[in-house]
């Protein structure tokens, strides 16, 4: 199978890197902080990024056309920035452990990052456009 190093190198695959390293540490920080709710949604997001990167890295997206994997994952990107926002809103304002206000502020951290991605993909879906058109190339 066909790695893609290329995009791990590009500026969405430093992104969807440090979208899964802010998961992570969010992750250990609310596991430290023994709150189960807030593991359970930063385990799923950092598993659906990962899937992502993964795609995107073995260049599945080229072999599983049935999707258009460019908004797929910009839908993941804006669900996931307001569910991470709304649960590190929460997280920060009802903390009683440490551990659980510092996995809040990396849920903001990463809710930036996730914003900047979709910007990122918004800008380069195209909607009924020529690629030519959307890229502002002229032949």
């Amino acid at each position: 199978m066909e790695v893609d190093t290329a995009f791990l190198r590009s500026l969405r695959g430093v992104l969807k890197l440090a979208e899964m390293g802010t998961m992570f540490v969010a992750f250990v920080c609310f596991a430290v902080a023994s709150r189960p709710k807030y593991i359970a949604a930063t385990c799923m997001e950092f598993v659906i990024t990962f899937s992502l990167l993964l795609l995107y890295t073995l260049k599945l997206n080229k072999k599983l056309t049935l999707f258009f994997w460019p908004l797929v994952d910009l839908f993941n990107s804006l669900f996931a920035a307001v569910f991470i926002l709304i649960l590190s809103l929460i997280a920060v304002s009802t903390y009683t452990v440490t551990g659980t206000l510092a996995g809040g502020i990396v849920g903001f951290i990463a809710t930036g990052l996730w914003c900047v991605d979709g910007c990122m993909l918004f800008k380069r879906v195209t909607f009924n456009q020529p690629r030519t058109a959307a890229t502002g190339t002229v032949k």
